[in-house]
C-alpha cells in the first residue's frame, strides 16, 4: 500500500510536468529520512510559491480543456464525413463512384472504392 501510494504521488502528470506531491509541497518527494539540518522555508514564502503553482497549473489545465473541446469538436467533423454510407450517385469507372454527399460535407465526392469498406 505504502509503495502505490509513493508511486501515486511521485508520478509526473504529462500535462503539469509536475507530480501531485511537488504541486501541494513545492518540492520533490523522496524516501528515507528528513535532516534535521535541512532548510525549511518561511510560511509567507511557502504561500507564495503554493499560489505560484497553482495559477501555473490552473492555466496549463485550461489550455489542455480548451485543446480537448477542439479535438472532440474535429472528431464530431470526421465521423459526419467518414462514419456513415452514402448512395453512389454515379459510377465513373470499375474501382470509382461518385457519392451522394450532404452539402455541409466539404470534400470531393468522387471516391475510390478500392479505399473505402463496404458493408
Amino acid at each position: 500500500m505504502v509503495t502505490a501510494k509513493f508511486a501515486f504521488n511521485n508520478k509526473v502528470y504529462i500535462a503539469t510536468k509536475l507530480s501531485l506531491f511537488k504541486v501541494n509541497y513545492r518540492r520533490e518527494l523522496r524516501m528515507g529520512k528528513i535532516s534535521k539540518k535541512e532548510n525549511h522555508m518561511k510560511a509567507e514564502e511557502f504561500v507564495k510559491k503554493m499560489k505560484e503553482i497553482y495559477k501555473e497549473t490552473k492555466v496549463v489545465l485550461k489550455k489542455l480543456q480548451e485543446e480537448m473541446k477542439n479535438l472532440i469538436w474535429q472528431m464530431k467533423k470526421l465521423i459526419e464525413k467518414f462514419v456513415r454510407s452514402y448512395k453512389i450517385k454515379k459510377i465513373i469507372l470499375e474501382n470509382a463512384v461518385e457519392l451522394e454527399l450532404l452539402v455541409s460535407i466539404k470534400i470531393y465526392s468522387v471516391v475510390n472504392v478500392s479505399r473505402t469498406v463496404m458493408y
